[in-house]
């Protein structure tokens, strides 16, 4: 089996400048490196204009004749071209994991039709879940079966398949598509997501002509979004009462109060959530940045979200929505005890670390995408970053066009009656 896969974008590397300083002999002039954008596609451009709208420039390094910014590998700033964002392959695609909303009879028969067409027409090793395969009326189809025996199965928490998955495709709603990134805690396959679910808002594909849109993405012809991820760390504080006993035995105390510390890390691509919980209190956790203490957040929690998480819980509770191209990360308070905590948006390279106030009466709860929900009590903390492993997801058009068809037609966002209009025999009265 070819396992692993090798995705990268059609786009150049980024290169920084660096500060040449020198002069020109017999000129005096200083000489300067030449602009250039980092994510062109064309090498035989030699000026900088732009062709597209969607075009965004490098920023340029270099300050005047003198000055330039210390160059830092580890912190180097890109924005992104989101015209320039195609995927390729750089050997044939041979597997695809097809992930289904469980327990949804309306996608039975989808769900046997793409099996049934990446197996037979297209030669691919199809990566199925166990669990969706105990379904009654999978296991139960007689004719489907022979089908159901070529799959590869795995089970969620208990078998790897990181390297064994060329790229993903979705059926469901866009749980699904927070469902598959929760699989690959590193580098995370291409995902193709079709819209078969309610509100769709990270599922772009309509079903209807699946054949095509597949045999596109096989063949490398397709537009994508890197949908960045935050890193979470969660550190634990256990307390547990040991007795003292000596050689032959004997308790010698009733117990000293030990501490050991659990470490949990997750990827998350939508929000983590810190709130209240079941406790009648105000929530009451301090909020640190790069080591900092900005704010104590007292009300019913805050959202930390990527910008792809941005159009979900957190606009909900007040935020503005954020392209997945941005590299931000997003505070947002829930229903805050305060008339001027307003969301706020911090650079994507920054380090949060959220902990319960030492005065807080009650502990807080934290969920990661809405999964893994758990209790923070006072010495525990919660250290948020930006993940280098995003996720790239597979776009109908290009990712400006999709993100806007998104906020139309799942958010009906600034629809409002047009104002009629006025004549001239209006305007006399």
């Amino acid at each position: 089996m070819d396992a692993g896969q090798e995705v990268r974008l059609e786009a150049a590397p980024y290169c920084c400048s660096t500060c040449d300083g020198g002069e020109v002999p017999g000129h005096g002039m200083v000489r300067r490196n030449r602009k250039t954008r980092s994510l062109s596609t064309s090498s035989a451009s030699s000026s900088s204009e732009r062709t597209q709208s969607l075009h965004g420039p490098s920023p340029v390094t270099t300050f005047g004749p003198k000055a330039c910014m210390l160059q830092n590998p580890h912190a180097v700033m890109h924005i992104q071209d989101p015209a320039s964002q195609r995927l390729t392959w750089n050997k044939p695609p041979k597997s695809v994991l097809v992930i289904k909303k469980i327990r949804d009879a309306s996608l039975l028969q989808p769900f046997k039709e793409l099996c049934i067409f990446l197996t037979e027409v297209k030669n691919m090793i199809v990566y199925v879940e166990k669990k969706v395969l105990e379904d009654p009326a999978i296991s139960g189809d007689e004719n489907f079966g022979a089908i159901t025996k070529k799959f590869c199965t795995f089970r969620e928490d208990l078998d790897d398949i990181s390297n064994r998955v060329d790229f993903i495709i979705c059926l469901g709603g866009d749980g699904t598509l927070l469902y598959a990134s929760s699989l690959f805690q590193e580098s995370v396959p291409p995902v193709m997501a079709f819209h078969l679910g309610s509100l769709g808002f990270l599922t772009p594909f309509k079903f209807d002509t699946y054949q095509s849109q597949v045999t596109q993405i096989i063949e490398g012809n397709a537009a994508i979004v890197l949908r960045s991820r935050l890193k979470v760390r969660v550190m634990k504080e256990n307390w547990e009462k040991k007795a003292r006993v000596d050689e032959k035995g004997i308790i010698l105390t009733n117990g000293d109060i030990e501490s050991s510390r659990k470490a949990m890390q997750y990827q998350v691509l939508n929000e983590v959530v810190v709130d209240r919980g079941p406790s009648s209190y105000l929530s009451n956790v301090d909020l640190f940045l790069d080591g900092h203490l900005i704010t104590t957040v007292q009300g019913d929690g805050v959202i930390v979200s990527t910008p792809t998480g941005s159009t979900a819980y957190a606009v909900a509770a007040g935020a503005s929505m954020i392209h997945p191209n941005v590299p931000a990360i997003m505070i947002t308070p829930i229903c805050p005890h305060s008339l001027s905590f307003r969301p706020i948006v911090v650079p994507a390279g920054v380090e949060l670390k959220i902990m319960l106030s030492c005065d807080a009466r009650n502990t807080a709860w934290v969920s990661f995408d809405g999964r893994k929900r758990q209790e923070i009590c006072h010495g525990d903390s919660i250290t948020i970053t930006t993940s280098c492993f995003p996720v790239p997801s597979i776009c109908f058009r290009d990712p400006v066009n999709d993100w806007f068809e998104s906020l139309a037609q799942c958010l009906h966002w600034n629809v409002r009656k047009k104002q009629n209009y006025l004549s001239s025999e209006d305007e006399e009265f």
